[in-house]
């Protein structure tokens, strides 16, 4: 792991590891933690969910993309974790009728395509997924300028 200025970069090499730096990142969450997931298709964002949820205690076979269905909740771990998927909406009156931050108030909120959002979620986690060769990838971890909660990035 790499650590420059507020970033955070890890390198995985299989979904596994991907899923991995997910179950340890759910350890530094609590109820109003919000991860905005960036990256291609492929690149990894349900199977970094897939740990979180894991981590959470929540079963990670449980975890589907929410492509379709726009939101997943996923209960039964120590946070409840909504798991929402932005890929099919284009309209900024689509993403603000979910409601993602009240959703998110007593959860682990994870947002994939959070590059859709209409405006920033203050003190959310940005985590960037890029594609390297093979099933490497570089996740990107950083924090939101705005600081009105209080996270902090896992390392």
């Amino acid at each position: 792991m790499q650590e420059r200025g507020a970033c955070v970069t890890v390198t995985t090499h299989s979904q596994e590891e991907t899923a991995g730096f997910g179950r340890r990142l759910a350890a530094s969450l609590r109820a109003g933690s919000v991860l905005l997931l960036v990256g291609d298709l492929g690149a990894g964002k349900t199977a970094l969910v897939r740990g979180l949820a894991e981590g959470l205690g929540v079963p990670p076979e449980d975890v589907s993309s929410p492509t379709f269905t726009l939101m997943q909740e996923y209960r039964g771990g120590r946070l409840r974790l909504i798991h929402v998927d932005l890929y099919r909406l284009n309209d900024p009156r689509e993403i603000d009728e979910l409601g993602l931050e009240e959703v998110g108030l007593n959860s682990v909120l994870a947002i994939e395509w959070a590059e859709k959002l209409p405006r920033p979620i203050a003190g959310a986690i940005e985590v960037r997924i890029d594609h390297g060769d093979g099933d490497t990838r570089r996740l990107t971890i950083s924090q939101s300028a705005a600081q009105s909660r209080d996270h902090h990035v896992a390392e």
